[in-house]
């Protein structure tokens, strides 16, 4: 595999938020495909106080040549001062698959 594929976790505060970042991220070919799965509750601490806030959970599949895109997307279009990206590595998978997630993030350079 000459692409590192990646997983990329990001916590929304909104369908509204979650739709337009994972609208963008395909439109861009940032990334393969976007989940979006509501209904989630995020407990933290930010500023010296805790927080339990709901939240959507998006789960980004791309590669490490589109992640710098996808991570300035998303920075760009996101509300948080801070918001959660991070990026795990796809150690194995379908690799039928693998290759259409590096077709699709590799499409719109």
């Amino acid at each position: 595999m000459d692409a590192t594929h990646l997983v990329l976790l990001c916590t929304c505060p909104s369908m509204e938020v979650a739709r337009r970042i994972a609208e963008t991220l395909i439109e861009d070919g940032a990334a393969a495909c976007v989940n979006v799965l509501p209904g989630l509750t995020s407990f933290y601490r930010w500023q010296g106080e805790t927080h339990a806030d709901p939240e959507l959970q998006l789960i980004i599949k791309t590669t490490d040549e589109a992640y710098p895109r996808a991570e300035q997307l998303i920075r760009d279009l996101h509300p948080y001062e801070l918001p959660e990206i991070i990026a795990v590595p796809v150690v194995r998978g379908l690799s039928g698959y693998l290759h259409w997630m590096r077709e699709q993030t590799s499409a719109h350079k």
